[in-house]
C-alpha cells in the first residue's frame, strides 16, 4: 500500500470556515455529554450517598481494570424526550470495557434518574446492548438499581415484541449461546427488573440496599393486605439464604464489585480478533478533518482526504479507482486491523453499485471487515438511469451489504439519505456499530427536496382538477415548515436521542473508536450471499 497524497491547504478560507463550524459542533457535543453525565438533582445525589451507594459512573470505574478504555454506547439516548430532558442516557450508563482481562459489556442503572425506572427508550437501549453482546459474544455484566418499568408509560414498555419482555427473552438466548451473564443487585430490583438477576449465571446482592421482588411492599399491601419491608420481602437474607436467587452476599458496593471482578477472572479466555500488524498513526493530523468536511453535506470534497487521516500510515490500496468513481473502495489498516473501506464521493451510479458489490464479495470471501463512511444523497434517478438498470444494480449492492457475513462498521460523516442509507449499511443493515459525526444528517431526502416534491404533487393534483398552480408566496408557506422539520428531525442530535446510532463522536477520534470496535468484533458466520439480479 502507498500513502495517499493530500491537497489540503489549512490556510484556505474554506478550510478555516469548515474547521470553525466543526469546532462549534464539538463544543456543543462536549456540553451535551457533560450535562448527560452530571445533571442530577442535589436531593437525588444526597439520598444516594446516604444509602452508602456509589454512582453509576463510580461503579463502572471501580469495576473496570485500571487503564481500561470505556467505549460508551448511547451516551445521549433519550436526550430531550422525557421530563424536560431529565431522563439522561435513558437511565442507563453502559459500554464496553475490560474486567479482569476480559472484554465485556457493562450496563449500570442510574438510580438518580427517576429511581432507575425503565422508560421506553431505556428498553430500546437495553435491547441494543444485548444485541451488541450477542453479535460479538461479549460477557454481559449488569449493575442493577432499578424501580422497574416507569408506570405512566407502561403501554410503551410492556406488551410488544420489542418491549421489556424481549430483554428477558434475550437473556435466555444469551445463556443458550454460552454468553456469561453476571449481575450485582446494588439497589431495588423491582417487577420485571427482578428477572435480570434471576436469569443471570451468577448474582451478588448488597446487604441493606439490594432488594429483589416481583412486587414491592406497596403492591403487596394493596394486593394482599400484608405489611412487609423491602428487606423482609427481598433482601439478602431472603435471596442468599432462602430462595437461592442470589449466590453471593456483599456488605457494600465496593465488595460487590470486587466479587464481580473475581467472577470475571474465572470466565473462559476470549477468541477476540488480533491486529494483523503493528498500528501506526496517520501521516496527517486527524484534526484536519475539521477543515476538510463542510457542515453542508451537499458541499463536495475528496473523501480520500478523510481516509488519509483515519487509516494507519495514511496508506490505502484503492480498488477500481477509475470505475464508479463516486464511490471510493479499497483496503487499509486501522490500528493494525486490515479493513475494506467504502466511502462516498458523490451520488451512487450503476457503476458505483456494481463496484461495491464486487468489492464486498471479495472482502467477505477473505474475511476482511467492512467500514462504511457515509455521505450519500442516494442513487442517481432519471429515465436514462432506470433504463440502464440503476434499480437492479442498487439491488445487487443492497443484497451484498445485507448478507455480508464479515463484521460491518458504519460512520455517518455527512448526509445519509434515502436508499443511500441502506446501500451504505445504515442501521437497518446490521452494522456491528454505527457512529455519527456532529454534522451528520439523516432522512428519506433533504428538506428542500421533500418540500419541492410535495409542491410538485399538489400542483399536479391542481392541474388535473383544472386549477391554477400554487402561488409563489404560498409555496414558501408550504416549504418553510417542511424544511424546518427536516432539519430538526434529521440532525445528529435527534438521531442519537432515538438511538439510530451508537453515539456522536469527534471526527478526529474516528480511527480510535473504530480500532476499539474492530478489537471486539469477530466473524460469527460462514460466507454466502443471496440472489443477485443480473
Amino acid at each position: 500500500m502507498l500513502p495517499l497524497p493530500t491537497a489540503v491547504d489549512p490556510s484556505s478560507p474554506t478550510f478555516v470556515a469548515n474547521a470553525a463550524a466543526m469546532r462549534l459542533q464539538l463544543d456543543r457535543l462536549r456540553e451535551e455529554l457533560r450535562v448527560a453525565a452530571e445533571d442530577r438533582s442535589a436531593r437525588a445525589l444526597s439520598r444516594h450517598k446516604e444509602q452508602g451507594k456509589l454512582t453509576a459512573s463510580e461503579r463502572i470505574q471501580k469495576l473496570l481494570d485500571p487503564g481500561s478504555p470505556f467505549l460508551e454506547i448511547g451516551a445521549l439516548t433519550a436526550r430531550g424526550m422525557y421530563d424536560d430532558g431529565k431522563v439522561h442516557k435513558a437511565g442507563t450508563l453502559a459500554g464496553i470495557g475490560v474486567v479482569s482481562g476480559r472484554t465485556v459489556m457493562v450496563s449500570a442503572s442510574d438510580a438518580m434518574v427517576k429511581g432507575g425506572t425503565i422508560y421506553p427508550m431505556g428498553v430500546k437501549k437495553a435491547l441494543r446492548l444485548q444485541q451488541i453482546s450477542m453479535e460479538n459474544r461479549l460477557p454481559f455484566i449488569s449493575l442493577v438499581d432499578s424501580g422497574g418499568a416507569y408506570l405512566p408509560l407502561q403501554s410503551e414498555v410492556f406488551p410488544d415484541v420489542d418491549d421489556g419482555g424481549r430483554i428477558f427473552y434475550n437473556q435466555a438466548w444469551m445463556s443458550r449461546m454460552g454468553i456469561p451473564q453476571l449481575t450485582a443487585v446494588m439497589g431495588l430490583c423491582t417487577a420485571g427488573a427482578a428477572y435480570i438477576p434471576a436469569m443471570s449465571d451468577e448474582v451478588v446482592q448488597v446487604r441493606g440496599t439490594g432488594a429483589i421482588f416481583l412486587g414491592g411492599p406497596p403492591l403487596v399491601k394493596a394486593a394482599t393486605g400484608e405489611d412487609v419491608t423491602s428487606e423482609e420481602l427481598g433482601g439478602v437474607e431472603v435471596h442468599c439464604g432462602l430462595s437461592g436467587v442470589s449466590d453471593y452476599l456483599a456488605e457494600n458496593d465496593d465488595e460487590a464489585l470486587e466479587m464481580l471482578r473475581r467472577m470475571a477472572d474465572k470466565l473462559p479466555a476470549q477468541g477476540l480478533p488480533r491486529p494483523q500488524r503493528a498500528p501506526r498513526p496517520p501521516l496527517y493530523d486527524p484534526q484536519e478533518i475539521y477543515g476538510i468536511v463542510s457542515p453542508r453535506p451537499s458541499q463536495p470534497y475528496d473523501v480520500r482526504e478523510v481516509i488519509a487521516r483515519v487509516v494507519d500510515g495514511s496508506e490505502f490500496e484503492e480498488f477500481r479507482a477509475s470505475f464508479g468513481s463516486t464511490l471510493v473502495t479499497g483496503w487499509a489498516y486501522i490500528h493494525g486491523y486490515l479493513v475494506g473501506i467504502l466511502a462516498n464521493n458523490g451520488v451512487l451510479f450503476s457503476e458505483s453499485a456494481q463496484k461495491a458489490t464486487h468489492f464486498i464479495q471479495l472482502c467477505d470471501k477473505r474475511g476482511i471487515p467492512l467500514v462504511f463512511l457515509q455521505n450519500i444523497s442516494g442513487f442517481m434517478i432519471g429515465r436514462d438511469y432506470e433504463r440502464a438498470g440503476i434499480t437492479k444494480h442498487g439491488q445487487q449492492m443492497v443484497t451484498a451489504v445485507a448478507t455480508a457475513t464479515v463484521p460491518k462498521f458504519t460512520c455517518i460523516i455527512g448526509g445519509s439519505f434515502g436508499a443511500g442509507n441502506y446501500a451504505m449499511c445504515g442501521r437497518a443493515y446490521g452494522p456491528r456499530f454505527l457512529w455519527s459525526w456532529p454534522n451528520a444528517q439523516i432522512g428519506v431526502m433533504g428538506g428542500e427536496q421533500a418540500a419541492n416534491v410535495l409542491i410538485s404533487v399538489q400542483n399536479a393534483q391542481r392541474l388535473r382538477a383544472g386549477e391554477p398552480p400554487i402561488p409563489v408566496e404560498e409555496e414558501e408557506m408550504i416549504r418553510e415548515p417542511i424544511v424546518e422539520n427536516s432539519l430538526r428531525e434529521g440532525d445528529a442530535w435527534y438521531s442519537t436521542a432515538q438511538l439510530w446510532d451508537d453515539g456522536i463522536i469527534d471526527p478526529a477520534k474516528t480511527r480510535d473508536v473504530l480500532g476499539l470496535c474492530l478489537g471486539v468484533a469477530g466473524r460469527t458466520e460462514q460466507p454466502g450471499f443471496g440472489i443477485f439480479r443480473t
